[in-house]
C-alpha cells in the first residue's frame, strides 16, 4: 500500500527572497500592533510602580542638565556661543530631541534582555519588544515636549509657522535610533556588555553634538560635526522650530538616506536572527 504521509519543511527566511521577506516583515508588524502597544502598557506600569515621583523624572532630569551648563557657562568654565533666542529656550528644544534618541536607543537595546522570560517561554515577533521601547521613549518626548512649550510660552518666544512641518522632519532620527536599537538588541543577547557602552557613548555623543551649545570654529569640531550623522537628524529640526529653516539641508537628506538604509538593513538582520535568540538568552 503506498504511503501518502507528506513532511512539511519549514522555508529558512533567507530562501524566501529580498522582497518576500520584507513583505512578510511588514505584514507581521502591522498584526502586532495591539501586542506592541500591550507591551508599552506593561513596560509603563512597572516603570512607575514603585516611583515616588514618577512621571515628574522625566522634566527633573533635562532641567538640571540645562541647569548646570547655565551655571559652567556664568563662572567661564564652557562657553555656549552667541544664541538668538533665550538659551533655556534653545537648550531644551535640542536636548529633548536628543532625548528621544538616547533613551530610545537605551531601551531598544535592553529590550529583549529585560523581557527574557517571555521569549524563551512564547512565540511572537521579537520585535514588537524593539519597538514598544521605542514607544515608551516617545512618550517620554511627548511630555518632555510640554514643558519645550511652557518654557516658549515664559521666554515669550513664537515658533515658527515651519514648525508645524516638525513631525515629518522628525521621523528619520526615530528610523535611526529603531534601526541602531535592533542591531544592538541581538548583541546584547550575546555579551550583557552592550548596555553599558551604548549609556557611555550616548553620553559622549552628547558633548560632541551641537545641542546645548553653538557649533564652535574649531576644526576638530567641524571635522566631528561633518561626519556626525546626529547633527543634521538633532539640530535639523531644532531649528526648523527655532529658526523656520533647516541649517544645513544637504546634509540633513545624507542623513535621511542613511538612516533609512540602516533601518532597512538592522531590521533584515534581526528577523533572520530572531529564531536563534531562544539559545543565547
Amino acid at each position: 500500500m503506498e504511503d501518502n504521509i507528506k513532511i512539511s519543511i519549514p522555508e529558512f527566511p533567507v530562501k524566501q527572497g529580498f522582497f518576500k521577506l520584507f513583505r512578510e516583515m511588514f505584514s507581521e508588524l502591522k498584526k502586532s500592533r495591539e501586542l506592541i502597544f500591550r507591551f508599552f502598557i506593561r513596560d509603563f506600569r512597572a516603570r512607575y510602580k514603585q516611583s515616588l515621583l514618577g512621571i515628574a523624572w522625566i522634566i527633573i532630569m533635562p532641567v538640571s542638565f540645562i541647569g548646570v551648563f547655565i551655571l559652567m557657562n556664568k563662572s567661564g568654565i564652557i562657553n555656549i556661543g552667541e544664541i538668538d533666542v533665550p538659551y533655556p529656550v534653545f537648550a531644551l528644544t535640542g536636548l529633548t530631541i536628543w532625548q528621544l534618541f538616547a533613551t530610545g536607543l537605551i531601551g531598544t537595546t535592553n529590550s529583549i534582555i529585560s523581557a527574557g522570560s517571555i521569549v524563551i517561554k512564547i512565540n511572537f515577533p521579537k520585535e514588537t519588544l524593539v519597538f514598544s521601547s521605542l514607544a515608551q521613549a516617545f512618550f517620554d518626548f511627548l511630555i518632555r515636549m510640554f514643558l519645550v512649550a511652557l518654557v516658549f510660552i515664559f521666554y515669550k518666544v513664537s515658533p515658527s509657522w515651519q514648525a508645524l512641518f516638525f513631525p515629518i522632519f522628525f521621523i528619520p532620527l526615530i528610523i535611526l535610533t529603531l534601526g541602531i536599537g535592533l542591531l544592538l538588541s541581538l548583541l546584547n543577547c550575546i555579551s550583557r556588555d552592550i548596555t553599558n557602552v551604548v549609556g557611555l557613548v550616548t553620553t559622549f555623543l552628547l558633548f560632541l553634538t551641537p545641542i546645548l551649545y553653538q557649533k564652535p570654529a574649531v576644526k576638530l569640531f567641524e571635522n566631528i560635526s561633518r561626519y556626525n550623522i546626529l547633527v543634521p537628524l538633532v539640530t535639523g529640526p531644532r531649528d526648523l522650530i527655532l529658526y523656520g529653516r533647516i541649517t544645513n539641508p544637504a546634509a540633513y537628506i545624507g542623513a535621511t538616506v542613511i538612516s533609512l538604509l540602516v533601518f532597512l538593513f538592522s531590521w533584515r538582520i534581526f528577523h533572520l536572527a530572531e529564531y536563534k535568540m531562544t539559545e543565547v538568552i
